[in-house]
């Protein structure tokens, strides 16, 4: 057998497993087993969350909800990874959850699982070049850069958020190689600006070292500083810290939707998906943990709010600081590029099946560059205008993984009642007699998850939840789109 035919196989095979379920390769098979992870642990990013969702658990049980917190949350994630890894392995497609919930569901209810996960994926946009913005540009980078960002308001807001989605939509679009080869660096630039920021910490740490910081629970909520309204039930406190988690652990369904980009998809999506969840978890440990024991003083911390993170690099030599910083920056610009590629895939393959408005034009692919450059662009504008919800930015921003976690737990719910009935087709990873128990704790964990992200302060998700299934209810039996919209072919 020739080296060309042995080079050409994985893409035959993918190929032909993907017409299969009704659909022609149309996107370019560039990315590797690694490149698949790389785009989840992109997005995941420890370097992102681990660092803006920290306060939220600092601000409700101090360094226990960080610590035993991280461990209950990241545990959660890994069952829920394990079960979509599964249907994964089985239906590698574009669409991912979206098709999921249609073929071991039906066709509405995969129409509702697409709904929730793309706006899900809008909002990680969103939220993540916000952070990109503030706090990282404008309060690491700009000082390096000699600005003054004092008066800084809206318009700066806008003019930098909307340059940075705009670059990642170009490079998205018409730079695919070159983005995926970004992403692939990502995945070790995480693992280095995390490992030499913890390492940096403890070396530079002046604290006392005190162990009973992690083990110790004491309840800030209603304390200056803690976003969650003051209570009395340490159990709902320990819940509200697992935000941290939530909004952390989020977007490795990111593996999913570059499956027809994904070279053996079968086998490397479900191994792109749970091991940047369990990689994640292990370096946001230590990281995490880190800053609870090297901060001078825990009830201070919680009163900085976001401030805690520039106290901790104040303690660093000026030049590794801003080693640091830039090299944070670019990891959260990088984890922004994933966002925006794994949007951009889920509104093509939805748009594929006519699934949304002006569905011809977004399910358009580039003949040079084989990218859905409508879909990239829309994800763009739409991410842009989210941020301008500004003074309801930590609400969309927890909505954001909230109604990513409703769409993991929707097929992976239909998956315990198809399996063995109309789901008899399981691809090479196989979780075996331990499915459907695993199925049965991912559902359970994402609802938990779900839960903290809905609490006060934080009930306008609730209301966001309840308004887009009204919506899609008037959509799907008023305006006759149950009629209209055929769900992908492998459903019918």
């Amino acid at each position: 057998m020739s080296t060309q035919s042995v080079m050409r196989e994985p893409r035959d095979a993918d190929a032909q497993l993907l017409e299969s379920m009704g659909y022609q390769q149309d996107l370019h098979r560039r990315m590797s087993k690694f490149s698949n992870f790389a785009v989840s642990f992109s997005i995941i990013c420890i370097l992102a969350g681990g660092i803006t969702a920290f306060p939220s658990a600092l601000g409700a049980g101090g360094g226990f909800s960080i610590s035993l917190g991280w461990i209950v949350g990241a545990a959660f994630a890994t069952v829920v990874a394990l079960a979509m890894a599964q249907i994964a392995s089985a239906y590698p497609t574009a669409g991912g959850l979206y098709h999921w919930g249609s073929i071991l569901g039906n066709k509405g209810y995969g129409w509702v699982t697409a709904w929730f996960n793309l706006l899900g994926l809008v909002l990680v946009v969103a939220s993540v070049n916000f952070g990109v913005y503030d706090p990282f540009f404008k309060t690491l980078i700009a000082p390096l850069l000699g600005l003054d960002t004092t008066n800084w308001g809206l318009a700066e807001q806008v003019g930098f958020i909307s340059l940075f989605t705009i670059t990642q939509a170009i490079l998205n679009h018409k730079a695919a190689g070159l983005t995926t080869k970004l992403l692939d660096i990502s995945g070790y630039l995480i693992f280095v600006i995390a490992t030499v920021l913890t390492l940096s910490l403890w070396i530079y740490n002046t604290t006392p070292v005190d162990f009973s910081r992690l083990t110790t629970f004491v309840n800030f909520s209603g304390k200056e500083g803690s976003m969650w309204p003051e209570s009395g039930n340490s159990v709902m406190v320990f819940l509200a810290g697992l935000l941290l988690t939530v909004y952390t652990i989020t977007g490795f369904d990111a593996s999913a939707h570059t499956s027809e980009e994904t070279h053996n998809a079968a086998e490397n999506v479900p191994k792109g998906i749970i091991s940047s969840v369990l990689w994640s978890a292990l370096f946001g440990f230590g990281m995490i943990c880190t800053f609870v024991l090297v901060m001078p003083s825990v009830p201070d911390a919680v009163k900085q709010g976001m401030g805690f993170f520039s106290v901790l690099l104040d303690s660093l030599p000026p030049a590794l600081k801003a080693v640091l910083g830039i090299g944070i920056f670019a990891c959260n610009y990088l984890c922004a590029l994933a966002c925006l590629m794994s949007t951009s895939r889920m509104m093509y393959a939805f748009a594929r099946d006519g699934g949304l408005p002006m569905s011809n034009v977004l399910k358009s692919v580039d003949p040079v560059n084989k990218t859905p450059g409508p879909a990239i662009w829309v994800s763009c504008v739409a991410a842009v205008l989210a941020t301008l919800y500004a003074d309801a930015f930590v609400v969309l921003s927890t909505a954001c993984a909230v109604f990513l976690y409703i769409s993991y737990v929707m097929p992976t719910a239909a998956g315990i009642f198809a399996e063995g009935k109309t789901w008899t087709r399981k691809g090479p990873f196989n979780l075996g007699g331990l499915s459907k128990p695993i199925g049965i704790l991912a559902v359970l964990g994402g609802l938990v998850l779900i839960f903290v992200g809905i609490q006060p302060p934080n009930q306008k998700v609730l209301y966001l939840i309840i308004a887009l299934v009204a919506f899609l209810a008037v959509f799907w039996w008023g305006f006759g789109e149950r009629n209209r919209f055929k769900g992908p072919p492998a459903a019918k």
